[in-house]
């Protein structure tokens, strides 16, 4: 298994011993400060968690300067991390720019120069990575910064480098669920720099098979990536909520960890568009963060609404809310389960691993999945 790739951005020892500082500065602060503000969350409203007393212990929290500085530190560790990253890229710009130049490419990258992003993605930087998804740099940095500032961002715990574990994981509740399913063309929506549709691709190398997303430099290494990986996969700039694909086009449509990225009304609209898009037969695989509000106690909540508030993450908490099972059966799939996937960077045939439960941030991802008949 491949452990990185030719368009991973290097890094200096500088640069390395300075994203490795970031990384260790998040870990600090979740592993070593973040246990105090939850004691004290706790101690204001022992065993509450309705969504009132939440609110009112977060907004309480506020009052402590401790609870403000540190929430301010967990956002500042991200600005930096992107700075850091950044001007790395930056430094090796051409270099990379030279390897996205493949001569004789498998796949492709179709952009639209009058693509608009949806409101969703155009008006906030998500994950406060600048420009966000959607940035046109005219190059392909925007996506090598994606691509390595998640590895750091995961702390290396999806999968290193690569950071491919979810495209695994779909692959792994793919065989648990139909094991002999073998899909011929395959579709993935919100691809990003295609970390998880190159796994999709290789397991399925007779398969011809596409990936959307909003931005073009995001694409445009996404496409040099899964050529050096020697994935063939179509690149393409399109809306998840409304693809320009026809009718029944694919066997398998996938996402993952994309819905947390919408909105409320966006997710019922991707689903209902992954059923329009596959065949009869077909399977769409929804694949997101494995937790669920109404599991979650006291600080989990506190914790999803930093998220949002401190991370340009809005659509957290519905995302962790909503019904999926409710939303695919009103789009009209059939035979759907929804649960927990154990994360695999190792997918095989026949060994399971979903289930109702989690086993804990990345090690479980939530699944919902479905078939068109």
């Amino acid at each position: 298994m491949a452990t990185a790739h030719p368009m991973l951005p290097d890094a200096t020892h500088d640069e390395f011993a300075e994203q490795c500082f970031v990384r260790d500065l998040k870990v600090y602060l979740t592993e070593q400060i973040e246990p105090f503000h939850r004691k004290v969350a706790e101690v204001r409203d022992p065993g509450s968690q309705s969504n009132a007393r939440v609110e009112a212990v977060y907004e309480a929290l506020h009052a402590e300067p401790a609870f403000r500085a540190w929430a301010s530190l967990r956002r500042t560790s991200q600005d930096m991390l992107w700075h850091a990253v950044g001007a790395s890229v930056a430094r090796q710009s051409e270099v990379l720019a030279g390897k996205a130049a493949v001569a004789e490419p498998k796949g492709s990258v179709k952009l639209d120069p009058h693509f608009v992003a949806p409101a969703y993605l155009a008006d906030r930087d998500v994950h406060l990575m600048p420009g966000g998804y959607a940035l046109d740099d005219a190059g392909i940095d925007q996506g090598a910064i994606m691509d390595r500032g998640g590895a750091v961002y995961m702390l290396g715990r999806n999968g290193g480098q690569m950071n491919d574990v979810r495209g695994h994981t779909v692959l792994s509740h793919l065989f648990a669920r139909f094991p002999n399913f073998e899909p011929t063309r395959i579709l993935e929506l919100g691809c990003g720099i295609g970390a998880s549709a190159v796994p999709v691709a290789l397991a399925f190398p007779d398969a011809e098979v596409h990936a959307i997303d909003v931005g073009a430099s995001v694409l445009r290494y996404a496409h040099a990536r899964a050529e050096h990986l020697g994935a063939v996969i179509h690149f393409s700039q399109d809306d998840a909520e409304h693809t320009r694909f026809a009718d029944a086009s694919f066997d398998l449509v996938f996402s993952c960890v994309l819905m947390h990225e919408t909105s409320e009304a966006a997710m019922s609209q991707i689903i209902a568009e992954s059923l329009r898009l596959l065949r009869p037969g077909g399977v769409a695989i929804h694949l997101e963060v494995p937790q669920r509000y109404a599991e979650l106690d006291l600080w989990g909540r506190i914790r999803g609404q930093i998220e949002m508030d401190y991370n340009n993450e809005p659509a957290w908490k519905a995302a962790i809310s909503v019904d999926f099972d409710a939303l695919m059966r009103a789009a009209g799939f059939a035979d759907v389960e929804i649960g927990f996937q154990d994360a695999t960077s190792t997918p095989m045939r026949g060994e399971g691993g979903f289930s109702d439960r989690s086993r804990g941030v990345f090690r479980s991802w939530f699944v919902a999945s479905g078939r068109r008949f």
